[in-house]
């Protein structure tokens, strides 16, 4: 029995998940003809990637089988990595392609950001796995954002299969199928989630085979400097500030404090959304001319695993040392 929740296996006897304590009771049961329940599986909204090996075709009439069966080892590997790296899951493995999806089972507010990340780090390790061999690797990667139905729906002959149901795969099967290789293209719908985080080039709205309504499309080249939803908002424009005075002239004693040798440290918490970074900002541009520097670093739940990244990107962007830089320039600077 898997835990809806985390996707743990369990014994069938137990009532509660032994990896994140989720109830399992409601589960339904496999009926006698072998068929799940389609309570198991649940509507979501997802993000949906599928990525090719490009000339896979050609590769493996110039290959011996187990030099082909190494090749595809190394790039599902490399693949899977950065996909679970971001937080996403692996649910098919077809041959040379992968069909990837982020919002479940666990959904966070960013997922089209992940599937994205994900989807420019595969390119880029594939890239680097070329390198490494005697054949040119590339890949194609399609993205797309919509709802679709995902669970275990299969017969019962293999329960740790996920299926992904509707619309979305379908559409990120075609985006592939279009994109140049080494390249990740992605639907309007993704693009208007990761707008500002990314830096995007538009193709316009291409035919896709089976697709009615036409649906436009972008190039993801690149992250952009934007490193947070408030950073995204000032690039956009942001609503005038009211209230928080106290707050604000709290912050602005500590600073006149500071100045006269008397350092400070001041802890600012609250909620998500709550407007935290608009208060530091209104404090700097409060304090314009005033001769400070500003050190900020910042942590990303993307690179949790990565060990000093605050302190290594605040460096990197001190120093302008940029994500495509080569190592004789980054060693120069």
């Amino acid at each position: 029995m898997r835990c809806p929740k985390c996707l743990s296996a369990n014994p069938e006897s137990l009532a509660f998940c032994t990896s994140c304590g989720s109830p399992l009771s409601y589960i339904s049961q496999s009926t006698e003809s072998g068929e799940h329940d389609s309570s198991e599986a649940e509507r979501r909204r997802l993000t949906v990637v599928f990525c090719d090996l490009v000339g896979s075709t050609a590769l493996s009439g110039q290959l011996d089988p187990e030099e082909l069966h190494d090749v595809i080892r190394h790039y599902q590997r490399v693949c899977a990595d950065a996909v679970e790296r971001h937080g996403g899951n692996v649910a098919q493995l077809l041959g040379d392609g992968l069909l990837v999806y982020f919002g479940y089972p666990i959904a966070h507010e960013d997922d089209a950001q992940r599937a994205v990340r994900a989807s420019l780090d595969i390119v880029a390790a594939v890239s680097q796995l070329s390198a490494r061999q005697e054949h040119a690797l590339q890949v194609r990667v399609g993205a797309h954002t919509g709802l679709a139905v995902v669970g275990h729906l299969g017969n019962g002959t293999d329960p740790d299969v996920i299926s992904i149901v509707g619309e979305t795969p379908n559409i990120a099967a075609r985006l592939q199928s279009i994109a140049e290789p080494g390249t990740v293209v992605i639907s309007a719908s993704t693009h208007r989630l990761v707008e500002g985080f990314f830096d995007c080039r538009s193709l316009g709205t291409p035919s896709l085979k089976g697709v009615a309504v036409p649906i436009e499309l972008y190039s993801a080249l690149a992250e952009s400097s934007i490193q947070s939803r408030f950073e995204r908002a000032v690039a956009s424009g942001l609503t005038p500030f009211v209230s928080r005075q106290t707050e604000v002239e709290f912050l602005i004693q500590r600073l006149e404090q500071a100045r006269n040798s008397r350092g400070q440290v001041v802890l600012l918490s609250g909620e998500a959304g709550i407007g935290k970074s608009r208060l530091i900002r209104v404090m700097k541009e409060r304090a314009i001319g005033e001769p400070m520097t500003e050190i900020a670093a910042r942590c990303s739940p993307y690179y949790q695993n990565s060990a000093l990244y605050p302190i290594i990107t605040f460096f990197q962007r001190f120093l302008r040392v940029y994500r495509d830089d080569t190592s004789k320039t980054t060693l120069a600077t």
